[in-house]
């Protein structure tokens, strides 16, 4: 500690301000880099824009069916997973869903979905696991 070493001192500690979690997500929501489309609330409802499948990270391999949507609560797109067996085959495009987070820590992406961060639970106000397993037929236009 030098007689000259203040401001190395200083660009020390501005540096190891950044491993505290506190200061770190206080200073990100200052500059407005939390990205959350659906603005605090637990589920939303989208315009299906596109059907698309996502390759799963490594290890895994398999191509999982996702949907792409606009919410109408502000226009942000997002993708969203359409779970389980031959569910995507219940969603077309411009179909209304509703989409939940999907669990991961910290509203991260789950498990081996790179960027999918929400899953469609809902298709025209029918229950996406009723139409799946036959209980519920889609409403015919």
């Amino acid at each position: 500690m030098g007689m000259f070493n203040a401001r190395k001192l200083r660009e020390r500690r501005k540096k190891a301000r950044w491993k505290k979690k506190k200061y770190r997500d206080r200073i990100r929501r200052k500059m407005g880099k939390f990205f959350d489309p659906l603005e605090g609330a637990p589920q939303a409802r989208g315009l299906v824009l596109s059907k698309r499948q996502v390759e799963q990270k490594q290890p895994h391999s398999g191509m999982l069916k996702c949907v792409r949507v606009k919410l109408i609560k502000n226009g942000k797109e997002v993708t969203a997973h359409a779970p389980r067996d031959k569910a995507i085959n219940f969603i077309q495009e411009h179909d209304e869903v509703m989409i939940e987070g999907i669990g991961g820590s910290q509203k991260k992406a789950y498990g081996s979905l790179p960027g999918v961060k929400y899953r469609v639970f809902k298709v025209n106000g029918i229950s996406l696991e009723m139409l799946r397993t036959g209980r519920k037929q889609r409403a015919a236009r």
